[in-house]
């Protein structure tokens, strides 16, 4: 009980590959997100699912069965478009009855259905009114009321939360994932925002120039990211990486100067913001930087620090009153938060 692209590429006619041989695969029931920045080919994966877009290259399978040049109306898949494509003139009642009605449902049927959604995703009230009368909010959940009740096997979501307002946003994050518990259907999710794709997924597929370079769950993409990219790609604000040599297992980049475990020469060190530590004077496991910007992201502070090799970002929820740019601090870099990539591939080593 699997959905699996094989191979999958897609070519334009200019010559754009927007995805370059796809190996992808997720069970029936799960929250996938498909991650990464503009150009990633997210969006052509989630089209070439749908049925919107066919492959030049390789095969996608639902359950087994190979749906590669299925039309969409018989793949079992709704989907929400990132502008909602709601009818203007017609009532959020039959927005959300049209999948029904073209697919010849009984009235009696229909009606139970459209309201039994609708009550579903807090939208019962609103049944009577037009679309321009919705707040952002209110039309994002009746384009997914619209795209449940035919009651699809997968239901694919083209960033269906970009143009709704930070606190909204947040509040459909909720809504989103209450709804695919109660369900248990299979969701798809394209974004690029990782925040939500980390709230969001049970798994999540990074894409980077049309190629998977991790699937996992969060907690793992996060905490042991495949390569420098999805290090970088992850996090608020994204990893440090620099680059520098080692050299009698004591790593240097500028300033930078940490115990570390592993293999002598050139290297990529990471490490999150929020591991960065403070030393202490007469302690000799720190080094020292100069203080060269302060933000206050209450209840956070980040605290950025000048180095000719690149800057480096603290995050930390520790008085930081009394620091002035200009400033020396002693940092201190734990040796169980480091991470190491391949100076020339980027790969993770350890």
């Amino acid at each position: 009980m699997a959905v699996s692209f094989v191979g999958v590429t897609k070519r334009f006619a200019d010559g754009t590959i927007a995805l370059d041989g796809l190996d992808l695969e997720f069970e029936l029931g799960e929250f996938v997100v498909l991650l990464g920045p503009s150009g990633s080919g997210k969006t052509t994966a989630c089209r070439l699912l749908a049925g919107l877009e066919t492959p030049t290259e390789g095969r996608i399978e639902v359950d087994g069965k190979d749906i590669t040049t299925l039309p969409p109306r018989f793949r079992g898949i709704g989907m929400v478009f990132q502008n909602y494509a709601l009818y203007s003139h017609k009532s959020v009642y039959e927005n959300i009855a049209y999948p029904l009605r073209i697919r010849k449902t009984a009235a009696a049927e229909l009606d139970r259905r459209v309201k039994e959604v609708a009550e579903l995703l807090q939208i019962g009230s609103y049944l009577h009114r037009r679309p321009g009368q919705l707040s952002g909010g209110q039309a994002q959940r009746v384009a997914v009321a619209r795209a449940l009740v035919w009651e699809p096997t997968i239901c694919l979501m083209d960033e269906p939360l970009s143009n709704l307002d930070a606190l909204l946003r947040l509040h459909m994050r909720t809504e989103l994932n209450r709804l695919h518990q109660r369900l248990n259907k299979t969701f798809v999710f394209v974004t690029h925002d990782q925040e939500e794709a980390m709230t969001l997924a049970s798994r999540i597929a990074v894409l980077k120039d049309g190629k998977l370079v991790q699937f996992d769950d969060p907690r793992t993409i996060y905490r042991r990211p495949a390569n420098r990219f999805v290090a970088e790609f992850m996090g608020r604000p994204a990893m440090n990486t620099m680059d520098g040599m080692v050299r009698d297992g004591t790593f240097r980049a500028g300033q930078v100067s940490c115990k570390v475990q592993c293999p002598e020469g050139p290297v990529t060190l990471g490490i999150r913001p929020e591991q960065i530590g403070f030393g202490q004077s007469g302690d000799g496991d720190h080094f020292t930087m100069t203080l060269d910007v302060k933000e206050t992201v209450e209840p956070d502070a980040l605290l950025i620090f000048a180095n000719d090799k690149g800057t480096v970002t603290v995050r930390t929820q520790r008085d930081c009153d009394e620091l002035r740019p200009g400033q020396p601090v002693n940092l201190h870099f734990p040796l169980d938060a480091l991470h190491y990539f391949d100076a020339t591939t980027g790969e993770r080593l350890r």
